[in-house]
């Protein structure tokens, strides 16, 4: 089983989100803060679900979709996973996407 871990920068994309969501409505940025919360926990079980966006020397950048939003994951060659970022599905992911150590 792989160990999911969130990079620093992929916590304030998550904090962002969560900010903007609940100036509308705490309780619905909660449940998308959970859902994507959740939905990266499958990757510990299937770490290449989602869809492989491009491969870097440190291992494979892929893309997870959880409704409006892409999370980006990197599959180290160890076999752990980092959290690299969470993006709003209109955004254009090249410009912000980096490897980032957690």
């Amino acid at each position: 089983m792989a160990r999911v871990r969130w990079t620093r920068e992929a916590e304030r994309w998550l904090r962002e989100i969560y900010r903007y969501i609940s100036q509308d409505n705490v309780n619905a940025a909660q449940q998308v803060i959970a859902g994507i919360y959740d939905k990266t926990q499958v990757l510990r079980d299937f770490p290449e679900i989602g869809h492989k966006y491009r491969t870097e020397p440190e291992g494979d950048v892929r893309i997870l979709l959880y409704g409006h939003y892409r999370v980006a994951y990197l599959i180290r060659s160890h076999g752990d996973i980092d959290i690299l970022g969470v993006f709003h599905g209109s955004m254009q992911i090249d410009r912000y996407l980096k490897i980032l150590s957690p």
